[in-house]
């Protein structure tokens, strides 16, 4: 039920003359979990004890329960505190409550620190708390801090449920290693835990960040099959791993048949939308559903003002990003790590470097210690497209001596740094370091990096190297990977080598692009070879029998403005 229908139904009880006690008291503010809201709760919670009943065990780690779900450390421990003067002893349910809260926030170390405490003062860490800590690994990408958490659990005897199995099949499955994962399930179903409706919605998350849209199909179908019933979780995961397919249509499709059913959206169904949006660079719909999400008296968090930001970025709606970064810095909207994250991100994709460098600092100036790896990769990203190769390598030294694992993102925007470069000859030093780690495989973007840096400094049989390295590796080259070949050719007025190239890609149902005939038509001009250009046109439905008509006509306009 939503909140504003759960406080009508308090404040009519109490405007009947039904005094609350203090069992309904802590249901109300039971009730502030699910919606992360904390500033209800404290409200609930003061007007408890205005009323004359004093919190008891339950109030308190309810209270800490709810802080620990809206990522709120500080108060919690605030909680924390009053507690013990009032004469209640943590339990294991209030340092669970206070691990969560931390590593919500990502302040793992203290969440360890805390687990160590707990053991002090006699209490045994059980699977929630094992299971909170791997989770916050996990979304750090702190892969080996989270395997030894699970090694620990093991070592110990505690035995993992459906949540750690879970945590482990995400985490193996944000990393794309499908193999790990699927073993995990195996591990999983062989220990006798049976999937449940949150496993369900973690292989379609994973199979749709990775767009994978027929998996997507195919997991609900087999989860139908199971006797799951969809229920909001799950259509708020599938309009998620849908749009994170890029198939937006169907996101929405979803989010229609959710309401048809009778689903009331709630804060995730909103936040899931507008992340569909926002991948879309749909901002004007995501102001619309900003707004209809207000009406219904829904609060945004973070994440609701993150999706905000992503959908301004993604619409080159750059002023109206700065207006909401403004809101956040000045305090208007509280500036949660999160939020300053999103602004690293967003503006990093942006390439504007004094403000990705600003949201950088206000995260330490504020006192966020803990970086994830997007974060980084992002501030990697930038100084790599700005050359800015010293800045790269701190942020490099950053993550290496904090434990954070390198993700395949890290090493492409490296090998995209030097392969710009004079020292382009370290993006392949890079990629076979890749290899030689084993952590993570090289994909399509990894070799046309380096095949770049080669193909740009006329080093053309590297780049053949790389190409039948590519090969080897199981990875298939793209149109991206032949155009490289088709320009670098044509621009060393190697033409034969270059239509070799077209007539070898199509052989190999790799369809040419625009780009493709531009870079053999642009350098004939270029090269004074305008003749040449012409019969190259003239003859292309040879070369190419499926070319249409338009792309004919289009290359002929196209020559005749370069002759």
């Amino acid at each position: 039920m939503p909140w504003h229908k759960i406080i009508s139904v308090f404040d009519g009880m109490k405007s009947s003359g039904v005094s609350p006690d203090a069992y309904t008291y802590n249901t109300i503010i039971s009730c502030c979990r699910r919606g992360s809201l904390f500033e209800e709760a404290k409200g609930i919670f003061e007007e408890m004890k205005l009323a004359g009943f004093l919190p008891d065990k339950v109030t308190y780690n309810t209270l800490l329960d709810v802080y620990g779900k809206s990522r709120r450390p500080k108060e919690a421990m605030e909680v924390l505190k009053e507690m013990e003067v009032n004469g209640f002893s943590p339990s294991i349910v209030t340092y669970n409550s206070l691990i969560s809260a931390y590593a919500r926030d990502g302040l793992l170390e203290e969440a360890m620190e805390l687990k160590s405490k707990m053991l002090e003062n006699g209490i045994k860490p059980d699977v929630f708390t094992y299971t909170t800590l791997l989770s916050g690994f996990e979304k750090a990408g702190k892969d080996e801090s989270a395997m030894r958490v699970f090694e620990e659990m093991q070592s110990i005897g505690c035995n993992p449920n459906i949540c750690t199995f879970n945590a482990l099949i995400k985490m193996f499955g944000n990393r794309g290693k499908f193999k790990e994962m699927m073993k995990i399930f195996d591990d999983m179903k062989a220990c006798g835990c049976k999937a449940d409706v949150v496993t369900w919605n973690t292989l379609l998350a994973v199979f749709g960040q990775n767009g994978m849209d027929t998996e997507v199909s195919g997991v609900f179908r087999e989860m139908k099959r199971s006797g799951f019933v969809a229920e909001r979780d799950t259509f708020n995961t599938l309009i998620s791993a849908y749009s994170r397919c890029g198939s937006f249509d169907q996101a929405m499709a979803i989010y229609k048949r959710m309401l048809e059913a009778g689903v009331a959206p709630d804060l995730s169904t909103y936040n899931a939308v507008l992340a569909a949006l926002a991948r879309g660079g749909l901002w004007e719909q995501s102001e619309k559903i900003f707004a209809e999400m207000m009406n219904g008296r829904c609060k945004p968090n973070q994440l609701t003002y993150s999706s905000l930001l992503h959908a301004y970025a993604n619409g080159k709606q750059i002023e109206k990003i700065h207006d909401l970064a403004e809101e956040i810095y000045s305090g208007e909207i509280e500036p949660h790590a999160v939020l300053l994250k999103t602004l690293v991100l967003v503006y990093s994709k942006s390439d504007l470097l004094q403000e990705t460098e600003r949201a950088f600092l206000e995260l330490s100036r504020r006192g966020f210690s803990s970086l994830d790896i997007t974060t980084l990769n992002s501030m990697i990203s930038i100084y790599g497209r700005r050359q800015m190769i010293d800045k790269a390598n701190e942020i490099v030294n950053y993550m290496n001596e904090s434990g954070v694992t390198p993700s395949l993102t890290t090493y492409n925007s490296l090998m995209y740094m030097y392969s710009r470069s004079s020292n382009y000859e370290r993006a392949e030093e890079i990629l076979n370091d890749l290899f030689s780690r084993g952590r993570v495989k090289p994909d399509v973007i990894s070799f046309n990096t380096v095949i770049y840096a080669y193909c740009r400094n006329g080093r053309m049989k590297e780049a053949s190297r790389m190409f039948k390295k590519m090969a080897e590796s199981g990875v298939a080259p793209d149109v991206i990977t032949y155009n490289t070949f088709v320009g670098s050719y044509a621009a060393d007025a190697m033409f034969v080598e270059a239509i070799d190239v077209v007539r070898y890609m199509i052989r190999q149902g790799c369809r040419p692009n625009q780009s493709t005939y531009n870079s053999i038509v642009d350098w004939y001009c270029k090269l004074n070879r305008s003749d040449e250009a012409v019969m190259f046109v003239g003859d292309l439905r040879k070369l190419d029998p499926r070319i249409s008509k338009d792309e004919e006509r289009r290359l002929s306009e196209r020559l005749m403005v370069m002759r």
